[in-house]
């Protein structure tokens, strides 16, 4: 059983979406406002957080803020067309990923199950300990799930972490946006989602490398993609 947090002022949305998901292996939470699931994260192993953006008390943006100083719950903004400037500020911040409103519930539910699949395998026990060197100080532990660089632990989110790992597994092999969607997020392409990719690779150098304006590690193939240098 999955616990999922639902945050939105739309009571409407809110039935909706549980309606929708309970079907599924789900407990489902709610709250109406970023103070109130800030709450309910506090008390509870929550495994997903559904968080609309515009809201009462604290915003989505601030909540999301306020969860990554403590938590790396994997975190799906709701959001209008009209907020384009707040989801890549919500991405910036730790976010995810986003969908916007009006949506599919089919795309939600596939994005929900690919982001509950994902942590069930970052938290699956190995059999023995297993550190991959990446390579210029890196090494990526990919039993504890940790990223040191000389030896310093780095925090990552457990998307930057499966970015990483996963292009650091493939040096010197491009790979599209699509791709990545893909292999990463584990759906395909949906509209503007070159965005996710774009703002997950620039939090991800801001991290791991010494001038991020000028990257040694994640570098960019112009017009194709993005790969790890060997």
């Amino acid at each position: 059983m999955y616990n999922i947090l639902i945050c939105d002022d739309e009571q409407d949305i809110v039935n909706a979406l549980k309606i929708y998901l309970s079907g599924g292996d789900y407990c489902l939470f709610e709250a109406s406002n970023g103070r109130e699931a800030l709450e309910v994260v506090e008390k509870n192993d929550i495994h997903l957080i559904l968080m609309d953006i515009m809201m009462p008390q604290l915003d989505g943006i601030a909540a999301t803020a306020k969860l990554r100083e403590k938590s790396n719950v994997p975190i799906i903004l709701l959001t209008a067309k009209s907020e384009s400037s707040d989801k890549v500020l919500g991405l910036n911040i730790g976010a995810d990923d986003y969908i916007t409103k009006p949506f599919s519930m089919r795309e939600l539910l596939a994005r929900v199950k690919a982001n509950i699949r994902r942590t069930t395998m970052l938290s699956a026990p190995s059999a023995e300990d297993n550190a991959m060197s990446a390579g210029g100080g890196i090494t990526i532990n990919t039993d504890s799930f940790q990223v040191r660089k000389n030896g310093v632990p780095i925090d990552l989110t457990q998307r930057e972490y499966e970015l990483l790992t996963f292009l650091a597994s493939h040096p010197g092999k491009v790979f599209s946006r699509v791709d990545l969607m893909e292999q990463v997020w584990n759906y395909g392409y949906v509209g503007d989602d070159q965005r996710t990719v774009d703002v997950t690779v620039r939090r991800l150098r801001e991290k791991i490398e010494e001038n991020p304006a000028s990257p040694k590690y994640i570098l960019t193939r112009r017009g194709v993609g993005y790969y790890f240098a060997v």
